[in-house]
């Protein structure tokens, strides 16, 4: 078998890690032949409750799991890491001021920026979940100056499953023939699902779908609301369907993209092609092949679309620029 592939994951003791780190243990990343090294990090308040985590990984006698390391320092969690899967540490239904927690979320993705900068691999891929997704992936990626900017992404893919399962149930056929689906600008709030392009595979084609109002306007707005109605309904924001979206997401990045279909994720927005400004992380259609992204070129996009594209890119340059002023402050 190959070397196992070092994993850490923040804020490991929340119920979406737990959710996470058995299907990162059990092969549904990286594939059933990817040993993995798992580095559950948290608060030092934490580590009971990380301890009693991994004591459970342990049990669970994955064929694929290399070891569970449980530590609240950043140097010991980030050392040599090949993934980094950056957790916010805000349950969604908490309400907390958008300033105040644009704030206490940089203060977070700074060090981890720091921290991945000195200890991680020069390599290692990293992804940023949560309700500020881009701005954060954002902060750690500037605080990060040695690593690649490609080396950061942000989580697109639970809004394009979203999109698909809508699809799915819309049109009575199943996930798996849905392809093309794609998320635009921002990564949790008000993504832009996008269904011009997509098709549904019938054997060896490929059949376009029929578009309408709900295709075009509705399903937006229904991607956009769904994380609200698992909130009501739950009591709690998602965890296993945000657990399938990081594997997805990690899988694409490590094993490659289909021949002729895309999918979602949050990257550097520098050199799109589609005339959302530099500076930013925004949400793209992107092929992977080799372990490396490129942002889809050319493709055709609504007045409507644009539009909305639009909205969502200043939306994230007050972002940027409020963050930007934040960090600049010595007391940070």
């Amino acid at each position: 078998m190959a070397d196992p592939v070092k994993v850490v994951v923040t804020e490991a003791a929340g119920h979406i890690a737990y959710s996470l780190l058995y299907s990162l243990a059990s092969g549904e990343a990286y594939g059933k032949e990817q040993p993995v090294a798992l580095a559950l990090l948290g608060s030092s308040s934490e580590l009971d409750a990380l301890t009693g985590v991994a004591m459970e990984l342990q049990d669970c006698a994955f064929e694929l799991l290399r070891g569970v390391a449980v530590t609240h320092q950043e140097e010991v969690g980030f050392r040599e890491a090949d993934v980094a899967v950056l957790l916010d540490p805000r349950p969604t239904w908490e309400a907390v001021r958008h300033d105040h927690l644009l704030t206490a979320n940089a203060r977070r993705f700074r060090s981890y920026g720091h921290a991945l900068d000195a200890y991680a691999k020069k390599t290692v891929k990293v992804l940023v979940v949560g309700d500020l997704a881009n701005t954060d992936c954002l902060v750690a990626m500037i605080s990060a100056p040695s690593l690649p900017p490609e080396n950061f992404t942000c989580l697109a893919r639970l809004d394009q499953n979203r999109a698909q399962a809508q699809l799915t149930h819309r049109l009575g056929t199943d996930p798996g023939v849905i392809s093309n689906v794609v998320v635009w600008g921002k990564c949790s709030g008000a993504p832009i699902a996008d269904t011009q392009l997509a098709t549904i595979s019938c054997g060896s084609c490929k059949i376009p779908l029929r578009h309408d109002q709900w295709l075009d306007r509705d399903l937006i707005t229904a991607v956009q609301h769904r994380e609200a109605s698992v909130v009501r309904s739950r009591k709690l924001s998602s965890a296993a369907s945000v657990t399938k979206a990081i594997c997805d997401h990690l899988r694409a990045w490590w094993l490659g993209t289909k021949e002729g279909e895309w999918v979602s994720m949050g990257v550097t927005s520098d050199r799109n092609g589609y005339g959302v400004p530099e500076g930013l992380v925004y949400s793209f259609p992107v092929t992977v092949q080799n372990g490396h992204w490129q942002i889809v070129p050319d493709l055709s996009v609504s007045a409507f679309l644009r539009k909305q594209m639009e909205h969502s890119a200043e939306e994230l340059l007050v972002e940027r620029d409020t963050i930007l002023g934040v960090l600049a402050k010595s007391h940070l």
